[in-house]
């Protein structure tokens, strides 16, 4: 099990830090395709794992990747909001003095924010009853959660890494040819 969290984790890693197009106004990553190409792998891998911690059936691995998919897509544009929504707030928080109003304003739309993301997890839950066990819905959520954990702890390794690494040195710039 830590072998395969280990592969997943270094696989996701450097997908979760490439932006989607669309996720957050960004430029697509130079490495888009590689990204993407990363993503896939980490979905077959999860979808294989899943089947078999779960004792999943063909049909109910099936409807699992078909649900995963479609709440994920709700799930993405409700992250980003969040990443702009913390970002504003961290922005405003940083000023020299904060208006009161706006980070108010802010707070307020990320709790309902927060809000949407659980209501399509609570969706999600409801519609994996129709085909999963109590026991395999139990242990699908305890797989995600120590799933995100381990990618979460990727990621801010990453971060840590990236802020602790010095800068490269500055090249000369070139004259154009005359």
């Amino acid at each position: 099990m830590k072998h395969f969290a280990c592969v997943l984790v270094l696989a996701l890693a450097p997908a979760l830090m490439a932006q989607v197009p669309g996720d957050s106004g960004a430029a697509p990553p130079a490495d888009g395709a590689e990204a993407g190409r990363l993503r896939a792998q980490v979905r077959q891998r999860w979808a294989e794992h899943v089947r078999t911690t779960l004792g999943l059936s063909d049909d109910q691995a099936g409807k699992l990747d078909a649900t995963e998919r479609r709440f994920e897509e709700q799930r993405q544009p409700i992250r980003a909001r969040q990443r702009q929504l913390n970002q504003a707030l961290n922005a405003e928080l940083a000023a020299q003095s904060p208006n009161e109003e706006r980070v108010k304003q802010l707070m307020s739309e990320r709790e309902q924010n927060q809000l949407r993301l659980q209501q399509v997890n609570r969706d999600e839950d409801r519609e994996m009853q129709g085909y999963l066990t109590p026991v395999q819905r139990a242990r699908y959520q305890d797989e995600r959660r120590r799933f995100q954990r381990s990618i979460a702890n990727a990621v801010q390794q990453q971060r840590e890494r990236r802020q602790n690494r010095p800068a490269p040195p500055a090249r000369p710039r070139r004259r154009p040819p005359r």
